[in-house]
């Protein structure tokens, strides 16, 4: 029953969402793998909401690399704090083909003040992605990528993603692809080794 409750609760956050976003308000856009929404320190003058693909919202840092702050997906909405700030802080990067809807920030505004629900589903939206930006932040505090891999699995219920994948996977977890690699190669030895053959994973360790 309690369920049933939850799922309703979120059939109608996803409803006001999409009506706040509707085609009257807001332009369809496409972005191939690999171009970029924005940049950091870009003027912020729309917000996304995404209907297909994935985004990656990332936060350069003083070595060259970067921080995965956000992943967008269909029906995600993207940088929603940018709707309260003038410039964005990290760069968003389509990593599939992608379509987004965009609104002009003032109407997005004036929506939200106008519409009680609408302002309710999306002040929930904000609360779950706090939740899981906390949830990342802890994974990244974790020392080991084992330790980090399996606080990722447990959040997604044990699901890897395909192998096309594991890079974006590395970039969320913040190790490099080949230290991802041999976690995974190193799993996979343990779970295959036969009791005959003790040595058979000493070179993932």
């Amino acid at each position: 029953m309690l369920r049933g409750a939850i799922a309703a609760d979120m059939i109608s956050i996803m409803s006001e969402l999409e009506k706040l976003f509707d085609p009257t308000a807001s332009v369809g856009l496409d972005f191939a793998k690999g171009t970029y929404l924005f940049h950091q320190d870009d003027p912020v003058h729309v917000v996304y909401r995404l209907t297909d693909g994935a985004v990656q919202l990332r936060r350069q840092q003083q070595d060259g690399g970067f921080v995965v702050v956000q992943r967008a997906q269909a029906g995600g909405i993207l940088a929603e704090a940018s709707l309260f700030a003038d410039h964005y802080h990290c760069d968003a990067l389509a990593v599939a083909a992608t379509r987004a809807l965009a609104i002009p920030v003032a109407t997005l505004r004036a929506r939200l003040a106008a519409s009680p629900a609408g302002s309710r589903a999306f002040t929930t939206h904000l609360a779950r992605e706090v939740q899981a930006a906390r949830l990342r932040a802890e994974i990244l505090g974790l020392r080991t990528v084992g330790q980090r891999l399996d606080a990722w699995l447990a959040w997604q219920h044990g699901r890897l993603p395909e192998r096309g994948g594991w890079v974006l996977l590395a970039a969320e977890l913040g190790v490099t692809p080949e230290a991802l690699y041999r976690e995974l190669a190193r799993r996979r030895c343990a779970d295959a080794a036969a009791p005959q053959q003790p040595g058979a994973c000493q070179n993932h360790r």
